[in-house]
């Protein structure tokens, strides 16, 4: 049973996936190929039997007996043996009745170079179609259409069109471009990058952006994936599979159209402010995915990933022998917001004694143009050991007085034995004088770039992915449980709503939903006269607001429907007529339902917006920000996915410059952010909860340090999501903790134990756990001893994607004595049909039944995920567990290297449950 633990020591399982018959085929089948020089099946049986691939090549041609001295065959079915892989390039009419051909001949893997699908309109759509249907029947595999191909250099695979193969590297390239990605691999062989994989994906019909992050992410030739995206089509897939990868294999991307006119006209202020490209960048950074801006600079990055250690903060010295480089550099760290390295006293008194008097005597450190190799020596070693300093650039311009290469060889020296834990970046600035240098520095894993602007954008890209890593997995503090609010009163509400024929909920209904997830909103009346108004008024105590009650106007301010601070019943009637009139002014149209009554709220706080828009691919988004009349001109917001947790909410809140004032700015008191965190975690919960909402605005929301009130609410619904049947948490990207897997027992000594789902929170119950495990329990469980879990470690049990692991724990409740007494974990592999299996019982708690009420609740979820066979491993001297498998139907199997295999066939198992029911 150690896959679990395998899995999150190196981040990776080793599984063998449908997608080795297309990356390491040992036969291939070329369908269109030709003897045409200039040709795509020309080019494509050049490459892949003059370049070195050992594998056998067939040639498929209709009317050739003979292609380049290969035997030709007519179609796939006489071909000798059946292939791995086979490769399209005949006419898109084709297409269809040939991938049909190759699934009848059991060909699984399949390439589709040819073009003319779906980018040709209607006609070529309905190709498309076609070729899925035929997929699904046959269960197969394709890359494209309208692709380039693949080309996996270790094995000298090149099933492109493109001539040239690239060496051998540790990089995985997917273009989503085939003409971009041709460019990108011939600029990457005249740089001398190596690849572990070149992959044109095309038009995505099957294989997409998510299924080659699983496998790449298994590739042990595969240190980082650099991905050229235009568009993604299974964001879901997608998410879970960087989610999973990110932390052990950098995934860098580019994507194109930032600027696109993407935002349609909207009903709420979230609407217009949350484009698709900001979405994206939301999504990157949830995964933990380093987004850059230039081709060039996907390369860079990926580089220096492999060369250096991630900085640990944004704090950079820079050591110039010139002025200028210096600035430039600062200005291009300033406008990345990254900061310069406050020196330490100790470091200053260093460089003082080290330096001549008139040096910069502050950061950037100006060593002087007739600098040596033993300044920059010195001054690179007091920064090192500067504990104020995350990183360092080093630069370098030819002056004439010093040896580049010497100061190179230095900085080597110094980085392997002193620099090792802080990120050393160079920039030796000219071209032959600093060759030698560039060499050197470059053969010993010190970054040297061009200009110090570019170290300085790969520095920060560094910074980026490092804070990315954190927010996917820092622990979150356990919030204050609440009950889930009943879910019919506000089906009944949006229901109403939709069967008048609206969208918009009056700010009535609005408020309502959000009380209902305990979102703290000002108390509101309605009124219909003005003496209804005058009557509510008294109740609620003079000054209060007016504002019109009208589901056709949306942004009340514009209309003049809203009235502030009225003192006395006769201005509130003089407020009633005038707001009547100006609404009807506004749209004679428009349905008038009355006035809103509600306090004027007068003591002084922050006005925040806290909002939610649909995506049509990442699905919801939540938006936070500086809120209140002028949120669309200072356009103050960061976004971000839901579910949230407290940290995930309050890195939302760090985006933003409001933020700031949050924190308390001057004299003012700050907000209070716990609260905050849980009215967010709370909005994240309901747009979970009720994917018919489109779009939702709390603006302003009010917050001092004591409490928060939201004194507006505007909420758009999805009409035909009112009445549709939705699977649960299928309109999500991210799988939500999944509370249907929780149940209460009973154990043999009367004690009720909750089993639930594991979660982020968890980490330091867990922790507590295993240290009360026995040195027998660790070595039963992890197949050796280990006596310590890094927080690296322990955070990749807890913060688990639902979509592809399970583990339940067995928690005792008690007053502030939570307790976990066991875990029992699926891992599901990429197929979606197996699963390895883990338990483990805390010794104290063995013998109580706990361990085969788990395992048992364990299969039920099994079977509700639809997997078709588990298993677990384990060491032949754990009796236990080998006993409780037995128990629960599993057949053993000893592997005889002192392991049992025990499976448990579920597929099996159903078809003679239904048999016997028949």
């Amino acid at each position: 049973m150690n896959l679990v633990y395998s899995l999150i020591k190196s981040g990776y399982v080793l599984v063998t996936s449908n997608l080795d018959r297309i990356f390491n085929p040992k036969s291939i089948a070329v369908i269109g190929a030709s003897d045409e020089k200039g040709s795509v099946g020309y080019t494509l049986m050049k490459n892949l039997t003059e370049l070195g691939y050992e594998g056998k090549v067939y040639p498929v041609n209709i009317r050739k007996k003979e292609i380049l001295g290969f035997k030709a065959y007519k179609t796939v079915d006489q071909l000798p043996e059946t292939v791995d892989l086979a490769v399209i390039a005949t006419p898109a009419k084709t297409v269809p009745d040939v991938v049909e051909q190759c699934g009848k001949a059991g060909i699984i893997g399949i390439i589709i170079i040819s073009a003319g699908f779906k980018e040709v309109g209607p006609e070529g759509k309905a190709l498309e179609d076609r070729i899925l249907e035929i997929k699904k029947k046959y269960n197969l595999r394709i890359i494209g259409p309208n692709c380039l191909g693949i080309i996996r250099p270790s094995i000298n695979l090149n099933a492109t069109f493109v001539t040239r193969m690239p060496k051998p590297g540790n990089i995985a390239f997917i273009s989503q471009s085939g003409a971009l990605g041709a460019a990108i691999l011939d600029w990457g062989i005249h740089e001398n990058i190596g690849f572990s994989n070149f992959v044109s994906i095309g038009s995505m019909i099957d294989v997409d952006f998510g299924d080659l992050i699983d496998y790449f992410g298994t590739d042990p030739k595969t240190r980082s994936i650099l991905m050229y995206i235009e568009g993604i089509t299974d964001a879901r897939e997608f998410m879970s599979a960087a989610r999973h990868f990110a932390k052990t294999k950098p995934i860098i991307v580019v994507k194109a159209g930032k600027f696109g006119e993407s935002a349609k006209a909207a009903a709420s202020h979230t609407g217009s402010l949350t484009g698709e490209d900001m979405t994206y960048d939301a999504a990157f950074k949830r995964a933990g995915i380093v987004r850059v801006e230039e081709i060039d600079d996907l390369f860079n990055i990926a580089e220096v990933l492999d060369m250096q250690p991630l900085p640990r903060g944004p704090n950079l010295a820079i050591i110039t022998n010139a002025g200028g480089p210096g600035i430039m550099a600062t200005d291009a760290l300033i406008a990345r917001e990254g900061k310069l390295a406050k020196l330490s006293r100790k470091t200053m008194e260093r460089l003082n004694s080290i330096l001549p008097r008139y040096w910069s005597r502050g950061n950037p450190i100006d060593i002087l143009g007739d600098a040596k190799a033993d300044r920059y020596r010195a001054v690179v070693e007091a920064c090192i050991e500067d504990e104020n300093v995350d990183g360092l650039l080093i630069i370098y311009t030819p002056q004439g007085v010093s040896d580049p290469a010497e100061i190179a060889r230095n900085i080597v020296e110094l980085g392997k034995s002193k620099g090792h834990y802080k990120t050393l970046l160079t920039s030796f600035m000219g071209y032959e004088e600093v060759e030698e240098a560039n060499h050197i520095l470059t053969e010993n894993s010190v970054p040297t770039f061009s200009t110090p602007e570019q170290a300085v954008k790969s520095y920060m890209y560094m910074y980026r992915y490092k804070r990315n890593l954190e927010l996917l997995y820092e622990t979150p503090e356990e919030l204050p449980v609440e009950s889930v609010p009943p879910k019919r009163p506000l089906m009944v509400i949006m229901r109403n709503v939709a069967k008048e024929n609206r969208e918009i909920l009056t700010e009535i209904e609005a408020k309502q939903l959000l009380e209902y997830y305990n979102i703290p909103v000002v108390k509101t009346l309605v009124a219909k006269t003005v003496d209804e108004a005058a009557i509510s008024a008294s109740q609620i105590g003079y000054p209060v607001v007016l504002k019109i009650l009208s589901p056709q106007i949306v942004h009340k301010t514009d209309a003049g429907g809203v009235v502030l601070d009225i003192a006395s019943e006769a201005e509130l009637r003089e407020a009633f007529d005038l707001i009547i009139k100006r609404a009807k002014e506004y749209n004679p149209e428009a349905e008038i339902r009355g006035v809103t009554i509600q306090p004027m709220i007068k003591k002084r706080g922050y006005e925040i917006i806290l909002g939610a828009k649909t995506d049509p691919l990442f699905g919801p988004v939540i938006l936070f920000g500086m809120g209140g009349v002028g949120v669309e001109l200072f356009k103050d917001v960061a976004i971000g996915l839901p579910p949230l947790n407290q940290i995930l909410a309050r890195r939302i809140m760090e985006e933003t410059k409001v933020y700031q004032l949050l924190k308390g700015y001057r004299n003012a008191p700050p907000a209070n952010l716990r609260l905050l965190e849980g009215i967010m975690v709370r909005f994240s919960r309901m747009l979970v909860d009720f994917p018919q909402l489109k779009e939702v605005d709390i603006n302003p929301l009010l917050i001092d340090e004591k409490e928060a009130l939201a004194l507006d609410a505007r909420i758009v619904i999805d009409k035909e999501r009112v009445f549709a049947e939705l699977e649960p948490h299928e309109h999500l990207v991210i799988s939500p903790y999944p509370i249907k897997y929780e149940t209460l027992w009973k154990l043999r000594d009367g004690q009720i134990v909750l089993l639930r789902p594991i979660k982020p929170e968890d980490e330091p119950l867990w922790l507590e756990m295993f240290k009360n495990f026995s040195e027998q329990t660790i070595h039963h469980r992890f197949f050796n001893v280990i006596e310590e879990t890094p927080h690296e470690v322990r955070v990749r049990y807890c913060n688990i994607d639902y979509d592809r692991e399970i583990a339940i724990v067995a928690e005792l409740p008690g007053d502030g004595q939570r307790k976990i007494l066991g875990v029992v974990r699926l891992v599901i592999e990429p197929d979606g049909k197996t699963g390895e299996i883990a338990i483990v019982v805390a010794d104290s708690w063995q013998g109580l039944g706990l361990g085969s009420k788990m395992l048992d609740h364990m299969i039920e979820i099994c079977k509700d995920k639809k997997l078709e066979t588990i298993y677990g491993l384990l060491l032949s001297d754990n009796y236990l567990a080998i006993n409780l498998m037995k128990k629960m139907g599993f057949i053993t199997e000893n592997l005889g290297d002192g392991t049992v295999k025990a499976a448990l066939n579920l597929k099996e198992e159903l078809k003679s449950q239904r048999e016997l029911m028949k």
